[in-house]
């Protein structure tokens, strides 16, 4: 009887059990091996996998200052002062003094009144909307945005309509079917991190002066590499009193973890009344914001860093460009390799591995159709000897297809 009793339970698993074993997703995941993969070992831009080694050619380590000493000493101290966590959200225990320290420079460096760090810029990016629409308003979204973005999108409950990639002309179209006394909010990104295009940002300001919108920019992979100091895309412009609220994060230039936003006092405040994602998660670490800091002072003093990936990005172009291979016009340090084809990019990217050079796929949905691509990122990090390999692996990769 017992027994029946089980035999019972065991076959009436949830639905969802089923869906999980049938994921067509995750098992050619498994099956070609493209993701997660574990490093044993990292020196500058070299990594270990299974004993070989890689250059990588995937991180958004732009200024390559994840070794910088003061970068990671600064994180070290603040270990030793503060311990590891301040183990839960502002809001029930309270920030810190090195928050608050942060959140000043940060505000300060990108022409802002007012700042409120995060522990993921996910959390950041998510927040830069949750904390300003409701579900009266009207989003404008660009077609392209990351996935916090939308995950922002999705929660606020606002109603979203999409325009064409970077064109500001198909989001004049849809404005001009809505009312004008819906109060309406654009959400764009500075430097879009698949394609490397620059936001058409002088466009987009005078729709939303025309129609009254708020403006929300994730500036991720702009801030550290455009405009004076790497202040990013809306000083780059000299935009940066016509963009409502800025986000961005911590993983790309900064070489760290944790995100953040930039608006005016008021706004910052509004946000942290309203947005979930600010209020429920726990508070950025004390080695992460110290480590941002410093990395945030090293952007200011040592401009090497950015002359140097200027440099290095010139040369990658020319190499791509020279094999006649699709960069889908990136302006930035973000290059695709757009092959069109899950095919070709798959034997591609073996063969870039084949030859010690780490990228990553990104295949449709993830990209528009006929966009598939290798993703790759060119930083600071990057040697003369690592380039001369890049050179030689693209020549073999674009033999294999």
């Amino acid at each position: 009887m017992i027994k029946m009793a089980l035999s019972f339970f065991t076959q009436t698993k949830s639905p969802i059990h089923d869906r999980i074993r049938s994921d067509d997703a995750s098992r050619l995941r498994l099956k070609y091996d493209t993701y997660y993969h574990i490093f044993e070992k990292q020196e500058g831009t070299r990594v270990w996998k299974d004993g070989k080694e890689f250059i990588m050619l995937s991180s958004n380590d732009y200024l390559g200052l994840t070794h910088h000493p003061k970068v990671k000493e600064a994180g070290k101290q603040a270990i030793e002062k503060w311990g590891a966590s301040t183990t839960g959200a502002r809001l029930a225990n309270g920030g810190r003094i090195f928050h608050r320290e942060l959140e000043e420079e940060l505000a300060n460096f990108v022409g802002k009144e007012a700042c409120h760090v995060f522990s993921a810029g996910y959390l950041a990016c998510a927040s830069a909307v949750t904390g300003f629409a409701d579900r009266k308003d009207i989003l404008f979204a660009d077609k392209n945005l990351h996935s916090s973005l939308w995950s922002g999108i999705k929660l606020s409950g606002a109603r979203c309509e999409r325009f064409s990639h970077n064109h500001p002309d198909h989001l004049r179209e849809l404005l001009q079917y809505e009312d004008t006394k819906i109060p309406k909010i654009f959400v764009l990104e500075g430097v879009y991190s698949m394609e490397g295009h620059i936001a058409r940002l002088p466009e987009f300001i005078e729709l939303a002066k025309e129609y009254n919108a708020f403006v929300v920019l994730d500036d991720a992979h702009g801030f550290g590499v455009l405009g004076h100091e790497g202040r990013g895309v809306c000083d780059h412009f000299g935009l940066t009193d016509e963009v409502d609220v800025m986000c961005s994060s911590f993983s790309k230039s900064l070489a760290g973890a944790g995100g953040f936003v930039a608006s005016s006092k008021e706004a910052i405040d509004y946000m942290r009344s309203h947005s979930k994602q600010t209020i429920f998660s726990a508070a950025l670490s004390p080695s992460a914001c110290a480590s941002a800091r410093a990395a945030l002072q090293v952007l200011q003093d040592e401009h090497q860093h950015k002359e140097r990936l200027f440099k290095n990005l010139e040369r990658y172009r020319s190499i791509l460009l020279n094999l006649e291979l699709d960069i889908w016009e990136s302006e930035t340090p973000a290059i695709p390799i757009v092959l069109g084809e899950k095919e070709k990019v798959y034997y591609f990217w073996k063969a870039l591995l084949e030859k010690g050079i780490y990228t990553i796929i990104s295949i449709a949905p993830g990209v528009p159709p006929g966009k598939d691509l290798i993703r790759t990122a060119i930083s600071a990090a990057h040697t003369d000897e690592d380039l001369d390999r890049v050179e030689e692996a693209m020549h073999y990769a674009k033999s294999k297809i």
